[in-house]
């Protein structure tokens, strides 16, 4: 078995050209996908708008932005994350993020901070919008019947009559049905709340060790991608590493050494039943020592075999995602 590997991409440069060479520097390395890091409270670009940017100029790599369910509206983030996956034709997800800071509520001045069980409710509640507007064009919606001078079949597209606590969403959606039927969806975790509250495809884990990796893994059902999250500073001898790490903390395991010695750990952590690693790189020094060094040792040791899949969901090993309004589940 191998691992799939992951970059997490953060920074707050609004040039386009600093972007695509961090993402394709990614692509190159044919890793699996990249995040990109956002929250209301920091200056920078828009991650979702910084996805869509690099999508064309990327042939391989998932790209997965951050996008907050507080204070959005599920319908703008539906339509946002289809183009995304429509412009990189078929490689688009979704990290979640909720957000209980008082300043970025502030922010938009539509109302006060939430408490923990209500912002995962209503995180649970617009990743379910989320997923009903997907489906609420068929894949087989767009008829082009120049005949009829029909363009869509109306009877392909449905109301997801959504009513819940904090949104009652009438639907459908104003962007066709992605390529992928349903991007693939994430979310960070770090307690129990959260993986049973939120109903995703892959989550973000920080084990300090295999011990708690595997604990990690078996309390998740076995239905969904665990990742372990480990941030990554790495050079030609350890003691640079160890330098450049310096008091560094945060909280997923912090590694600092050789490519050879990363590749030893993520060895050891592969039993544990992650299906793989998000690297976070210490620096941007260090994105290049993992897609430049790291990749080639772990594809040297059989750790990571880059992936041939043309859509996230394929790459991931995800089940193709059957649209709920289709007659194939109607007759499930």
């Amino acid at each position: 078995m191998t691992l799939q590997v992951a970059v997490a991409l953060s920074g707050r440069s609004f040039a386009a050209s600093d972007w695509v060479s961090a993402v394709g520097q990614a692509d190159e390395a044919r890793l699996d996908f990249v995040t990109f890091d956002d929250k209301f409270g920091q200056v920078g670009p828009d991650a979702v708008l910084v996805a869509s940017r690099v999508a064309p100029v990327t042939r391989h790599v998932g790209l997965v932005p951050v996008a907050t369910t507080t204070h959005t509206e599920p319908f703008h983030l539906s339509t946002a994350l289809a183009t995304l996956d429509w412009i990189s034709q078929g490689r688009a997800g979704w990290q979640v993020r909720v957000s209980a800071d008082p300043a970025e509520a502030d922010l938009l001045g539509r109302r006060a901070p939430l408490g923990f069980d209500d912002l995962f409710t209503e995180a649970a509640d617009a990743v379910e919008v989320v997923r009903r507007l997907w489906d609420s064009w068929e894949d087989d919606a767009i008829i082009k019947d120049v005949a009829t001078g029909r363009f869509i079949d109306r009877d392909k597209l449905h109301y997801i009559d959504f009513v819940g606590e904090h949104f009652t969403v009438k639907g459908p959606s104003i962007v066709p049905r992605p390529p992928q039927g349903q991007p693939v969806i994430a979310a960070l975790t770090h307690q129990a709340q959260v993986w049973e509250r939120l109903d995703v495809d892959v989550y973000f884990v920080t084990p300090a060790d295999v011990d708690s990796a595997a604990t990690i893994v078996r309390q998740i059902p076995a239905a969904k991608k665990v990742f372990a999250d480990v941030v990554a500073f790495l050079d030609d001898d350890q003691e640079t590493a160890i330098r450049r790490r310096g008091a560094t903390t945060s909280d997923a395991a912090v590694f600092a050494g050789t490519p050879a010695q990363l590749a030893d750990l993520l060895a050891r952590w592969e039993p544990s039943g992650i299906a793989g690693v998000r690297l976070r790189p210490g620096d941007a020094t260090d994105l290049t020592a993992i897609t430049r060094d790291l990749v080639p040792v772990l594809r040297e040791r059989g750790l990571f075999t880059p992936s041939t899949a043309t859509t996230l969901r394929e790459r991931l090993g995800l089940p193709v995602a059957v649209n709920r309004y289709s007659p194939e589940a109607a007759n499930a």
